[in-house]
């Protein structure tokens, strides 16, 4: 079986992935506890080559880097490299280090104007590898901050706040996984004894391995055999910890539940910025819901998903003290799960959008 989704709060229900040998007896399993399953998904496998052919059908311009589709990640380092060249006098790439299977861990940075004196803000996407909405919906919004600099407003404020590092593909080992063996990847693809692959969202050095993660390197999620073991986790850390000073907001995009919230993570109790953390999620999700409808929570980590130590969030508040640290979980609610179809990027990445525009108004100003 596959957990797709933990349930941590009590209310919230589970998905879990379960292979047909083993389907009668998790359901006999679970009706013996009280519990009484609902199918979501009658075939994962359809759902993969659904999602694959619609990706596959997706109209492209010729020289034109299509949003609305899922990319390699050849397909975003190019993109990295022509959008840099593009709009050379705004953005720079930057490296973070290599991965266990020694490739390079790029993102871009966007700088107008004086950009020393700014604060700066980090977002991250694909530290799962099967979220794959997460780099999607990363890339939109990096390409609408370029694409419409000039001509909107908005976006221009938006742009002209921070010094912004993206990182649209944080996990590229998994990543590139997902596209050639196993789509449903979540993990690295470092090797401890048997198993492969430590959850690279369990794995910062801040309150690790305690409780929401596991020992069992076979687990989803294995905290690794000591805190940043991960040579992604420890380069994006050191990356950030170079740049924390100036740095006010972090963001770390998930999939899937419609979810933006602050730390903790490791534990129930809230930190004491949390009502000014817990106000920039709600503008957020506020001004997400007005584009399409779509409703999100927000809360701390640990009262709207689950307990989980050693994550990202809590490590960038907690050691790099960077005030404004989130992790969000993006579309669905679980009809398509990891799986949704491409015509939902754009959808995504528009309302995405407008949540880190009132996000980023609110954390320059506080």
């Amino acid at each position: 079986i596959d957990v797709w989704r933990f349930a941590g709060v009590v209310g919230k229900h589970a998905d879990i992935q379960v292979s047909p040998k083993y389907f009668l007896q998790l359901n006999q399993t679970l009706a013996e506890n009280g519990l009484s399953p609902k199918v979501t998904v009658r075939d994962v496998q359809k759902l993969i080559a659904e999602q694959e052919l619609k990706n596959h059908e997706v109209k492209e311009t010729a020289g034109v880097f299509e949003y609305g589709k899922y990319h390699t990640l050849d397909e975003v380092n190019n993109w990295i490299d022509n959008i840099t060249k593009y709009y050379p006098n705004i953005t720079t790439v930057f490296e973070i280090t290599k991965s266990y299977e020694g490739r390079t861990i790029r993102g871009i940075r966007i700088s107008t104007g004086e950009g020393n004196s700014k604060p700066s803000f980090f977002i991250e996407g694909g530290i799962h590898s099967r979220e794959w909405i997460s780099p999607a919906t990363v890339l939109y919004m990096a390409g609408q901050m370029l694409d419409r600099y000039s001509a909107d407003q908005r976006i221009k404020q938006l742009v002209d706040s921070f010094n912004w590092f993206i990182l649209p593909v944080f996990n590229v080992d998994g990543y590139e996984y997902t596209w050639t063996k196993n789509r449903n990847w979540r993990k690295t693809r470092s090797k401890h004894g048997l198993c492969t692959g430590v959850d690279p969202n369990r794995n910062w050095d801040y309150e690790w391995c305690k409780e929401g993660a596991s020992k069992d390197p076979c687990s989803d999620m294995y905290c690794g055999p000591k805190a940043f073991s991960e040579v992604e986790v420890k380069g994006v850390a050191d990356f950030i910890m170079k740049n924390s000073k100036m740095m006010k907001g972090f963001i770390d995009f998930h999939s899937f539940s419609q979810l933006w919230m602050s730390p903790w993570g490791y534990t129930t109790k809230l930190p004491p910025d949390f009502k000014d953390q817990d106000k920039g999620s709600e503008l957020a999700v506020e001004a997400l819901e007005k584009v399409f409808g779509t409703k999100y929570q927000h809360g701390s980590i640990a009262n709207t998903i689950y307990v989980a130590s050693g994550s990202s969030a809590d490590w960038t508040y907690g050691a790099a003290k960077i005030k404004y640290s989130y992790g969000v979980e993006l579309r669905d609610t679980g009809k398509y799960g990891f799986l949704l179809p491409p015509d939902q990027i754009i959808p995504s990445g528009k309302e995405t959008l407008e949540a880190l525009i009132a996000l980023g108004n609110f954390v320059v100003n506080n």
